[in-house]
């Protein structure tokens, strides 16, 4: 089966921004063009908990969760933690789920993944307005 991720990395001077939603699983090559980033907005869609026992119906859940859905708040974490040892500085979480995720989770979730590491910013974007201004050192 084919897969596309799309994504987006921008550049300036020696600066890299990285920009990753729905793209369903981390593969290998992803995180290849996702190295070396020193800001990441990624999102961290769902809880599989949640996801598991909200009121979509089967067949939905199944895409989200597929290879070609979302990624999870723990894929979330488990990617920034790979991208760690590049240079990431600052992360910025997208893409939450208002039925399948809460702020609060993604945030705790992700963090647990990544709490070892030190020096990376970590943030949440809103759902209904812009997040604060971010600064790419």
């Amino acid at each position: 089966m084919l897969q596309i991720h799309v994504g987006f990395n921008i550049y300036n001077n020696d600066k890299k921004i990285s920009i990753a939603t729905d793209i369903g699983h981390i593969s290998e090559e992803l995180i290849k063009h996702l190295q070396n980033s020193t800001s990441i907005l990624l999102e961290a869609n769902y809880d599989p908990e949640i996801l598991k026992y909200s009121s979509y119906p089967y067949l939905l859940k199944k895409r989200i969760s597929g290879d070609n859905g979302h990624l999870s708040n723990i894929m979330a974490g488990k990617t920034l933690a790979k991208l760690y040892n590049s240079g990431l500085k600052n992360a910025l979480l997208v893409h939450l789920s208002k039925e399948n995720n809460f702020p609060e989770l993604a945030y705790e979730t992700v963090y647990n993944e990544i709490s070892n590491f030190k020096n990376i910013s970590l943030d949440i974007a809103p759902r209904d307005n812009p997040s604060k201004l971010f600064e790419v050192s």
